[in-house]
């Protein structure tokens, strides 16, 4: 089955418009992606026609409320064939799901424990685990990568040992696009126990997210990277890890019973869901992944590894440019610096010939200083973008260069 990526780009009206006189050319999907019509009218209807607290109202707003809701969890248990609904656990996002699980672990680690994370972390991924190993003396040790950006698989294996309570790593990484052995890398781990927690903000929106095939406890993203609102996410996590997880807020909805005394908390998965929540936005995620979901996975990533390919091919013709991250397993992220100039100059002019991509070290500061870079310039593919845009893009880059020469 063909990917027709122009009736995809139909869908988003963003696409349609211009900036600074020239059409748009979207290339920051990495920083987060458009949203599609459907996504827009599933929020916007929300509001207009049953906007309610959901799951204590007694009234019909409150229970359809509630319905939608509660079906936007299962649209995305299923999509991650999570194997029970109570372990997805709606969060502001992936930020807010890796802090869950490290607030829970500072409780649990003791002096001469050891995390071990990654060199290519978001800084989400890494000061949360600093934090927690410094609130009891344990000890954070990282992953080096090799000169294409890919983790070294043998040094991760030296360093995890039977003192590992908890390994972290991104499924891929923001500013390189290198894709991890997610697998193998969670098979490591299991071996000395420890928990493994995967950072997927960057992973989901490529499909084929099987968390009882990764086998790893903890498996975070965000929904305004897969086409749908900002300021919501998920944390999903093994059930019985999760029943016991120390609770990150307290309030109302993960209470069972309380006194002026004591309290106890709600079963999953509202232990973990203390307050109102993001009504409107959940209900726009679930429908962003019920159409996702409606594509042939294999035609979409041929469409999307189409794009990196070409866009890989122009910039190793492109003098001057250099690529930062040329793993050979990578999805559509394309980091580079050009000899001419700074990124910030780069991104600024191009995006004045209407081309949006993002500059800089992406949260990501100790792995630009691996590869001796200030920041890079990134432009970053969605399934709604063609090659046409990608000789678009080169093109601008060398009036870029021209002006910066």
């Amino acid at each position: 089955m063909s990917f027709d990526v122009l009736a995809v780009r139909k869908e988003f009206p963003i696409l349609t418009r211009t900036v600074n006189g020239k059409p748009l050319v979207y290339l920051d999907n990495a920083a987060t992606t458009h949203k599609p019509q459907c996504v827009i009218d599933a929020l916007v209807d929300y509001y207009s026609t049953c906007n309610s607290n959901v799951h204590r109202g007694a009234h019909k707003l409150a229970d359809e409320a509630t319905r939608r809701f509660e079906g936007a969890r299962d649209i995305i248990a299923q999509f991650i064939n999570a194997p029970s609904r109570n372990s997805v656990i709606w969060t502001s996002g992936t930020t807010e799901s890796i802090n869950i699980v490290a607030n829970g672990l500072s409780q649990l680690l003791q002096t001469g424990d050891e995390v071990v994370v990654t060199s290519m972390e978001h800084h989400a991924n890494l000061v949360t685990w600093q934090q927690a190993c410094a609130k009891n003396g344990a000890k954070l040790k990282i992953v080096p990568v090799n000169d294409l950006g890919e983790l070294d698989v043998v040094e991760y294996t030296k360093l995890v040992s039977p003192k590992t309570k908890l390994v972290a790593f991104p499924h891929v990484s923001n500013a390189l696009g290198t894709v991890n052995p997610i697998v193998e890398l969670t098979q490591i781990a299991k071996e000395v126990d420890a928990l493994v927690l995967i950072d997927g903000a960057q992973g989901i929106a490529h499909g084929d997210v099987d968390v009882q095939e990764i086998g790893c406890d903890f498996y975070v993203f965000s929904g305004h990277k897969v086409y749908a609102p900002m300021g919501v996410g998920i944390l999903w996590g093994k059930e019985p890890v999760l029943a016991e997880w120390p609770v990150w807020q307290t309030g109302g909805e993960m209470i069972s019973t309380v006194s002026f005394t004591d309290a106890t908390w709600n079963t999953l998965p509202f232990r973990l869901e203390a307050g109102t929540p993001n009504v409107g936005d959940a209900i726009a995620f679930g429908e962003a992944i019920r159409w996702f979901s409606s594509f042939d996975l294999a035609s979409l990533q041929k469409h999307e590894k189409a794009l990196i390919d070409y866009a890989t091919k122009r910039a190793k013709e492109f003098e001057g440019l250099t690529i930062i991250g040329d793993a050979s397993n990578k999805v559509g992220v394309l980091s580079f610096v050009l000899d001419a100039g700074h990124p910030a100059d780069v991104g600024f002019l191009l995006d004045k010939q209407g081309i949006a991509i993002r500059t800089g070290d992406h949260c990501a500061q100790p792995l630009m200083n691996r590869f001796s870079v200030p920041g890079t310039a990134r432009a970053s593919f969605a399934i709604y973008n063609t090659l046409d845009e990608i000789d678009v893009f080169f093109d601008a880059l060398c009036k870029v260069k021209a002006m910066l020469a």
